[in-house]
This record gives C-alpha cells, structure tokens and sequence, in this order.
C-alpha cells in the first residue's frame, strides 16, 4: 500500500467515524467520533480509550464501569484484557530465555515430561508462542480437571493440520506455565512479582485484592446484560486472566516502544517478542503480537481480526531467519472474555500506542474500524 493509498483509506475512514477534518480538537473529541456509534450499537456499559503519543499519556472514558452502582469508568477502572494477556505470558518466556532458565526451540516435550515422550510432534516453546500447533483446540477439554491431565491428553494428541497456525489458549497457556516453572515459582508469582514491577504496573492482577476490588468493573454479557466476570479453569490464568487498568496498559506500550523506565533484560525480551516468525495471508506473525507493514489498508487488519481467521486452522510460511523488530509497522492484539472486549495497538515508528477497554465483548472487526479511523485523525494533526 503506497503513501497516496494510505492517506486516501484514512480519510475515508475518518470520515466514516465523524471526525470532520485534521483540525479535529482535543484526543476525547477525536475519541469520543471513533467510538460514540460503537457505544450505541453495542450498547457497551463502559468504554477506556488512552494513547500514549511520545510518552504522553491522555484518556477518553464514557458509561458506566458498574450499571448497579451507577460507577464511572476512569482511567483506573480494572477491566477483564482476556487475550491481551498473552502478551505479558510470551515476554515472561522471552525474559526468561534472556536469564538462561529456558530456551525458546526446547520441545515442551523437554519441560512437561518426567519420562520420554513427544508431544505434537515435537512442538517447541517458540510454537507455542506463535499458535503455530497445526490444530490445537481453543479451549483446554472440558473432561480434564488439572495439568497433569493435560499433559496426558497431549500425549495421545496428534495434529490434525500440521504446519498450520491455530489459535488456542492451550498453547500459550502451556507456554505460560512452563515459562513460570521456569523462573522457579508458577506462572501467577512470576508475573505479579516480576513482570508487572518490571513495567512499573501497580494496579494489574491475576487475582483482584480485596483493597483493589472497588475498582474492577463488572462485564456484562453481549446477549443478556446480565453482570458477569471471568470463570477460572486450567490455565485460564496463563492464556487470558490479567485486569489491568488502561492508565497501566499505556506504561506497558511505553516499554514496547522501547520508552518508560526498564532493565535491560526486559527490553532485550520485548524485542525478542517483536520478532517475526511466521507470514500468515495478513499479517506477520511474531510472538504473540499480529505485525502489518504500516501503512497498511483497513481491510486487510480487519480480516486479520476476524473471528473466522481466528477460528480456523491458517496455513503461514516461517521465516528463516526470523524478521527483526520493526519500526514502520503496527502490532495489534484483541482481548475478550464473555463480558469485555479490548484492542491494543503500536506503531513504534510514530512513537504512537492504543488501548481501548470496554466491560462487553463486542466484535473485533468494529474494534479495529475505530482505532484505524482514530489514528488517521491523530496522524493527521502531525
């Protein structure tokens, strides 16, 4: 997509979004055009949207974070990432490659099994990393109770479509666990003792304090409203359990521009995530993170997000050697559980990051229509 076809697409999609032109005021007004039509046909309770612009942190919030209450949503509003999650998993993993406690070509067979076994023909922890499992399901089976179930269950299991991509809360579920093991605690412990102090989080948990509860929203369910939170279950921690808040989201996208305050070790692991491995029909697939070329067109991020490419087994091309972190490119991850939805997204080369939060899980493709249109309106006051 040349430069010429790149402005022409964000014209019309800011446009489409009701900001009127470059000279559109202040971030909340460029927001509020973006996702005023989503609140109102997705009837969404509660809506965060925050942009860091060179390590300058503003915030959009409209509804409700609490219906029964009638409690604000702000910037400090604990909200349900579900996928976003995965993130902080894979750069616990890079992080401990970095300190030597793993290594990302090991097979999970090497850190799952006392005795000698294969599992997914010798899936590795960077497969993991990258959904490319060949058919993994989403969800862990519901018949099995705990990890030494699963574990059984993956010994038995063989790929249905080797070589492909699918997304599955197994995998990086899996990776997840190993990555804390690792790190000599569990997954839970070493995200909340190392990885959230590493980005300077302070309101971001697996498990809400009673002293933080007052400020987790309630989700509620796309077809009932009825109020709901996050169930737990194997590995639900790992693959989709962080709340975090949008003022904490934007420190952490900060550090994935490679702004804010962290050790090194921690950059040296972000860049390893930033990495491409794969090449699927839209984007670039590095660990975890889904990587277009920017400019990019809106289609193409859209179908990228769709719940039907998600859904189904992909075929991807792998890139020897990986692809190096990029600067002109943008990286995107959608989140949801049965009552929230996100989206986050940078674009390293215009020092630019995103985060929307919303307590319902409302489609992805609509999620990207209004970050795209809200980027064209910030790009254009450059």
């Amino acid at each position: 997509m040349n430069k010429r076809s790149y402005l022409m697409a964000l014209s019309v999609a800011v446009i489409a979004s009701g900001i009127s032109s470059a000279k559109a005021g202040s971030f909340a007004e460029q927001a509020r055009a973006a996702f005023q039509p989503l609140i109102k046909e997705y009837d969404i309770p509660g809506l965060v949207i925050g942009v860091t612009r060179n390590g300058r942190h503003e915030f959009y919030t409209a509804g409700l974070a609490s219906r029964a209450d009638h409690r604000p949503a702000t910037p400090d509003t604990l909200f349900e990432l579900g996928s976003m999650s995965k993130i902080f998993n894979v750069t616990l993993a890079a992080l401990a490659e970095e300190r030597g406690e793993l290594r990302l070509n090991d097979t999970v067979a090497h850190h799952l099994c006392s005795d000698a076994c294969s599992i997914g023909d010798q899936l590795t922890l960077m497969d993991l990393a990258t959904h490319h499992s060949g058919g993994l399901p989403l969800q862990v089976p519901d018949s099995i109770a705990d990890i030494n179930g699963l574990v059984i269950w993956l010994k038995n299991w063989h790929p249905p479509k080797p070589g492909t991509r699918s997304y599955s809360n197994i995998s990086i579920g899996l990776l997840g666990y190993i990555a804390g093991r690792a790190m000599g605690s569990d997954y839970k412990h070493a995200v909340q003792d190392v990885l959230f102090p590493a980005f300077g989080l302070q309101h971001t948990w697996i498990d809400v304090p009673e002293s933080e509860m007052a400020r987790y929203a309630w989700g509620y369910a796309r077809k009932t409203n009825a109020p709901i939170r996050m169930n737990t279950g194997v590995l639900a921690d790992e693959a989709y359990g962080i709340k975090s808040s949008a003022r904490d989201m934007l420190k952490v996208l900060d550090v994935e521009m490679g702004q804010g305050a962290a050790s090194e070790d921690v950059r040296k692991a972000i860049r390893r995530t930033h990495e491409g491995q794969y090449r699927t029909a839209f984007f670039t697939q590095d660990m975890i993170w889904e990587q277009y070329a920017w400019p990019t067109d809106l289609q193409k991020m859209t179908l990228g997000n769709s719940y039907d490419f998600i859904m189904k087994p992909q075929p991807e091309q792998k890139l020897n050697p990986p692809l190096s972190p990029q600067k002109n490119v943008l990286l995107n991850k959608t989140g949801s559980t049965n009552g929230f939805g996100g989206y986050i997204a940078i674009l390293p080369g215009e020092n630019i990051g995103i985060v929307v939060l919303a307590n319902k899980n409302y489609p992805n493709e609509a999620r990207v229509k209004a970050v795209y249109a809200l980027i064209g309106s910030l790009l254009s006051k450059h």
